[in-house]
């Protein structure tokens, strides 16, 4: 009867240890991080400071905007700032959306050309495949106070890529993609429910 009862025991301790790693890892795909908190495509942890930052080899540009609903009628109150902050491109409805790009690094891309292009991610096929619609093209300018800013107009819910391509002065091409979400969908409203417990310090 006794052997019974540690049995027992065991799968249950077997089956909570089973469920503590299911919950971690359910959020991690809600959030979409790793197991350091950050985005595996930003640099570093993903968010410093208000602003996400991404790096490639050549170049880190931290990003951040703050966004207007596109049905935004005027505030009663001229004190109260009606945009509202987003966090690593994640806009959680049309708006027109404020993004300011920072050239964290080298120090000399402020001396580089850089030309801006928002395109938009559609589906096409039965094979789900996706094509690249241009939304928006600005040429290419040297930016000497280090600050790229930007009004984009982002009319529709889906998955948006603002791309950044520059060249040094040794015309080596540099290219940053800033991805940016517009709607919200089921892990976002989960994600939204579960902040306060998963609120990082």
């Amino acid at each position: 009867m006794q052997t019974g009862s540690k049995i027992s025991s065991y799968k249950f301790q077997l089956a909570m240890l089973i469920g503590v790693f299911a919950a971690f890892a359910l959020f991690g795909m809600l959030y979409g991080t790793s197991s350091q908190g950050d985005s595996s495509d930003t640099y570093p942890k993903g968010f410093r400071g208000g602003a996400c930052t991404i790096e490639t080899e050549a170049l880190i540009v931290g990003y951040s905007g703050y966004y207007l609903p596109v049905d935004y009628e005027g505030s009663q109150d001229p004190m109260r700032s009606p945009y509202v902050p987003i966090q690593c491109g994640r806009v959680p409805e049309p708006a027109m959306l404020n993004i300011s790009i920072d050239l964290l690094y080298p120090e000399s891309a402020r001396d580089f050309l850089f030309a801006q292009r928002l395109v938009k991610l559609e589906t096409t096929g039965n094979q789900k495949q996706q094509k690249e619609h241009e939304v928006l093209s600005i040429p290419a300018q040297q930016y000497r106070s280090g600050v790229i800013t930007q009004a984009l107009r982002l009319n529709e819910a889906g998955q948006y890529i603002l791309y950044l391509s520059g060249e040094t002065p040794e015309k080596q091409i540099v290219q940053i993609a800033v991805p940016l979400k517009v709607g919200a969908d089921w892990n976002d409203h989960f994600r939204t429910l579960f902040s306060t417990f998963l609120k990082k310090e």
